[in-house]
């Protein structure tokens, strides 16, 4: 739950800014701006979550940053200008950001191997609906009531902390990385597993016995540097193109000649094909495996922008066209986006996982500063034409898939620790 409010409250500011841009006469480069704060506080959240994550544990990690980017998304409704919204966006950013890995270094360190990949996927799904109710909040809400809506509607998942607080117990792994034994062992007791792995000669590796905190530069260790390296170029790639894309996708329809009730309909319909493409993820990344699942979907996510591209240069909106290829974009990036939430904890020992997550996390929140900024100066240094902006993600998918086929390796079916051990 907490997945699918982080990418409502993410993908609201896209239906927000489309709004606010003519109210406030915004140029292209200005509401561009807005997006890309918003993304520079997740920078800052995902690179500094990881650390606190490795330190002071998991659960307490991820309830702050839910509690914090909700209430920040609520006070967003107050802006009354585009430096005011920027400036709360990226406050509202530092909590999504660290929200993200830490949930995924979570569940990666309660899933058994075999289901792993699956449970991870699933996880994953969420943000598709999370998009969709972003959609449905910019189709319903904002022509209604106005864009302040949007952003008071978003400040609701901070009572989902309170649930939280009984729901979530901490990592197991990461109560055994801290020598807490005993606790460990209730955690998995309380859950229904009986032979805990305390007692086991798995748990007791390295990987998990307590040790010093994590540091930066372990993931350059010899044995991390070509996974790290692979894991920051991937994370680049897939978060420019993720943000380029959706989070401008009602301006850029706007600009296909979509008045802003239709930009908000087709927006909506465009989300709906993220919910098959992480299913179809979720089912492929136990059978062929992370790596060849992900190379296959970056690729046709690719194909997908070259082909909305050429289709940006009619001089007529198709809306049949439209959708087509938006879906395909939709289907195959959010698909792609599971994979990479479950291929990145894998790679990192538990004293390093949340810090390796949060740091590639981190490393990819830069594409997403540059790409909302990106995609405006382009769009007024080419008069508004969009081939050049989706030739641009073509390109960077392109690469994001190749370096994974190059510098990837597969983790299907291995436990924690033996990835851990290369």
């Amino acid at each position: 739950m907490g997945w699918m409010f982080d990418a409502m409250d993410i993908l609201i500011v896209g239906s927000v800014v489309a709004t606010v841009a003519s109210i406030w006469k915004l140029s292209p480069q200005v509401s561009g701006l807005i997006i890309s704060a918003n993304l520079a506080g997740m920078f800052v959240g995902a690179a500094s979550a990881g650390f606190l994550a490795d330190r002071f544990g998991r659960k307490g990690v991820f309830q702050a940053t839910l509690l914090a980017y909700s209430i920040l998304t609520g006070l967003s409704a107050l802006a009354w200008n585009a430096a005011s919204l920027a400036i709360i966006r990226f406050l509202a950013g530092i909590g999504m950001g660290g929200e993200l890995p830490v949930a995924s270094t979570l569940v990666s360190e309660f899933a058994p191997a075999r289901q792993r990949g699956f449970m991870l996927v699933v996880l994953e799904s969420f943000w598709a609906y999370g998009s969709v109710l972003a959609a449905l909040i910019g189709y319903l809400f904002i022509p209604a009531f106005g864009w302040q809506a949007a952003f008071l509607v978003g400040a609701l998942p901070a009572l989902y902390v309170f649930i939280l607080r009984r729901a979530i117990p901490e990592s197991p792994r990461y109560l055994l990385s801290k020598g807490r034994l005993s606790d460990a062992d209730a955690v998995l007791r309380q859950a229904g597993i009986t032979e805990s792995p305390v007692n086991s000669p798995t748990s007791l590796s390295s990987s998990t016995v307590p040790t010093e905190h994590a540091r930066l530069i372990d993931l350059f260790a010899p044995r991390f540097m070509q996974r790290t390296a692979m894991l920051w170029i991937l994370w680049f790639a897939m978060v420019f193109s993720y943000y380029g894309i959706f989070t401008w996708l009602p301006g850029l329809l706007r600009g296909k000649g979509f008045d802003l009730q239709q930009a908000f309909l087709l927006n909506l319909i465009i989300s709906l094909f993220q919910i098959p493409g992480y299913f179809t993820a979720a089912y492929l990344v136990e059978r062929w495996g992370r790596k060849s699942t992900l190379v296959t979907f970056l690729l046709c996510n690719a194909l997908g922008a070259f082909v909305f591209a050429g289709q940006s240069l009619s001089a007529r909106p198709d809306v049949a066209q439209t959708l087509l290829w938006g879906g395909v974009m939709a289907f195959f990036n959010l698909g792609a986006w599971g994979i990479v939430y479950t291929y990145t904890p894998e790679l990192y020992p538990t004293r390093i996982r949340g810090t390796g997550t949060g740091i590639a996390a981190a490393i990819g929140r830069l594409g997403g500063v540059l790409a909302p900024y990106t995609v405006g100066t382009m769009l007024a240094a080419f008069s508004g034409s969009q081939f050049a902006v989706f030739m641009t993600f073509t390109l960077i998918l392109i690469i994001g898939g190749l370096v994974v086929l190059l510098l990837g390796e597969e983790t299907k079916g291995r436990t924690l620790e033996e990835i851990s051990h290369g």
